[in-house]
């Protein structure tokens, strides 16, 4: 009766499960880790699997990966747990059952899904049983672990980056569910593709769509559209608070100052396709007008303030242009962080340097007794001058002359620098001639 029933489980489980790896050699798209000179490779081939932290995507197959070298693990026993449902006395009861099993000389390999949901307190708990080998521990995060992970535990596993599954694993995958089914999928050769396409890297949700697919009993192939229509459009795989939203802004800010102004349209389409707030990349925009454009395109700032007002009037949809504009204006002007090295070293003068006065000359002497002890003296009016620039220093007598901001000699900086070699030369004649 158990096996009749057992049967009847596998036959009505999810697609996605009857499809799972029985061995590290049915993983697709993880060559990168499980090659013979690879993190687990290396430790298949040592036959001893270490605690190990599995960090990639949805759907890429971290716990496919675990099951798997679980079962190749024939000596230990395999514990599950999920950090969304389990809590302290779970892992206590975890960690006091392998402590039973490891006298009798059986170890414990225990897989922690999105383990990064437990917080500070409860990762604590692993460090101690871990350290003495109470139990070998593999958890999986979808999350970055530099910020979700104790370090004090991190140091104590190996870290696997997964990567997410290409078209070539995920064509893979796509023809064993036919082969399992013993059927073609009913869908065009564009419209195959356009379904990997749609699982956006992520195995069990293409499994998942092959499954409808299969079930469908279309009359005729479908062609993209009618796919479309059937399948329904995936949500992007983009977190507004998490990592997802900061590896795009970083690529769109890389990609603007790398001026590949193709590529900053890309991941700036990402976002806003992604659901991202179009005045939080007005403002980010903002600073890579500041921070790499500067001087070299005064005018770069200007756009992206007004590109910000647009929004503002027009709102969503017609505002995202005006944004895309900005884009393309910083993404294809000069580049140049002169006047931001400038600030920074001119700040750090400024914490450093103590409470320097100002030469007596360029201050106010508003009173009789200002003027008499020098305030205002021989101070020159740079308009009145027949060049109109007087060449009188303006730092404090004891700094001398520091050289902060050097513009480069692209767009209109190399105008700029044209007038500072211009007012060197009129400093130095009224030096010579004084």
């Amino acid at each position: 009766m158990t096996d009749l029933l057992e049967s009847l489980a596998e036959d009505t489980a999810p697609l996605a499960d009857r499809l799972r790896p029985q061995s590290v050699s049915q993983v697709v798209g993880q060559n990168h880790v499980l090659g013979n000179e690879a993190a687990i490779g290396r430790m298949l081939a040592a036959g001893k699997i270490s605690s190990l932290i599995l960090w990639g995507p949805t759907g890429c197959g971290k716990t496919t990966l675990a099951r798997t070298l679980a079962g190749m693990s024939k000596d230990c026993e395999f514990v599950t747990l999920s950090a969304i449902t389990s809590g302290v006395a779970d892992l206590k009861k975890v960690f006091e059952a392998a402590a039973a099993r490891l006298k009798d000389g059986k170890p414990t390999l225990l897989f922690v899904d999105e383990i990064h949901r437990f917080n500070r307190a409860q990762q604590d708990a692993f460090l101690p049983v871990v350290e003495n080998g109470t139990i070998t521990l593999i958890g999986a995060t979808t999350e970055n672990p530099s910020f979700e992970l104790n370090a004090a535990l991190l140091s104590r596993c190996k870290l696997v980056v997964l990567k997410r599954l290409d078209d070539a694993a995920l064509e893979q995958l796509l023809q064993r569910a036919e082969a399992m089914q013993e059927a073609k999928l009913p869908v065009t050769k564009d419209a195959r593709h356009a379904l990997i396409a749609m699982a956006d890297g992520d195995g069990r949700a293409l499994l998942n769509m092959v499954e409808e697919v299969l079930a469908s009993n279309a009359d005729a192939p479908m062609d993209e559209a009618a796919l479309a229509q059937f399948i329904g459009r995936r949500a992007p795989v983009y977190d507004k608070s998490q990592e997802g939203h900061y590896n795009l802004i970083s690529a769109l800010h890389k990609a603007v100052r790398g001026s590949d102004v193709q590529a900053a349209l890309y991941w700036f389409c990402r976002m806003l396709d992604g659901g991202e707030d179009p005045l939080y990349l007005a403002r980010r925009l903002v600073r890579m007008a500041v921070e790499d454009i500067g001087m070299a395109d005064p005018t770069a700032l200007t756009a992206c303030i007004a590109a910000q007002q647009a929004y503002s009037f027009l709102g969503s949809p017609e505002g995202e242009l005006a944004l895309a504009q900005s884009v393309v204006h910083l993404a294809t002007a000069p580049k140049s962080n002169a006047a931001y090295m400038a600030y920074k070293s001119a700040m750090q003068d400024a914490k450093t340097k103590g409470s320097l006065m100002p030469p007596p000359h360029i201050l106010n002497g508003s009173t009789k007794v200002m003027k008499q002890v020098g305030y205002g003296e021989g101070y020159q009016y740079d308009p009145d001058m027949p060049d109109g620039y007087s060449g009188q220093e303006y730092f404090p007598e004891t700094m001398g002359s520091p050289e902060y901001y050097k513009p480069v000699e692209r767009g209109f900086e190399r105008e700029i620098q044209k007038r500072l070699d211009y007012w060197a030369r009129l400093r130095e004649q009224r030096k010579e001639a004084s």
